[in-house]
């Protein structure tokens, strides 16, 4: 996360709790949502959606959000399957 973020304080602090962190508005709603989708996606209602809206997020960038996020799960469950960085 330091390599993306060139801050180190805030890649401890997402590291940790993601809640916790110095954040704005704009991005806790969107870990919010990403968090939901990750751990639950059938649980992602309209709400949802509206508060990424709220916060300033097109459909255009909802959308972006949501495929980016899924990929990585999706990536992220595929690897896993095969045992890919297990010893």
């Amino acid at each position: 996360m330091h390599r993306v973020s060139l801050d180190a304080e805030l890649a401890a602090q997402l590291g940790q709790d993601y809640t916790q962190a110095t954040l704005d508005e704009a991005d806790l709603a969107m870990l919010d949502y990403t968090a939901k989708l990750t751990r639950n996606a059938v649980r992602v209602t309209p709400p949802d959606l509206d508060r990424l809206r709220a916060v300033g997020f097109s459909d255009q960038a909802i959308l972006q959000i949501n495929l980016i996020a899924s990929w990585f799960n999706y990536i992220n469950r595929v690897a896993d399957g095969l045992g890919v960085g297990r010893a």
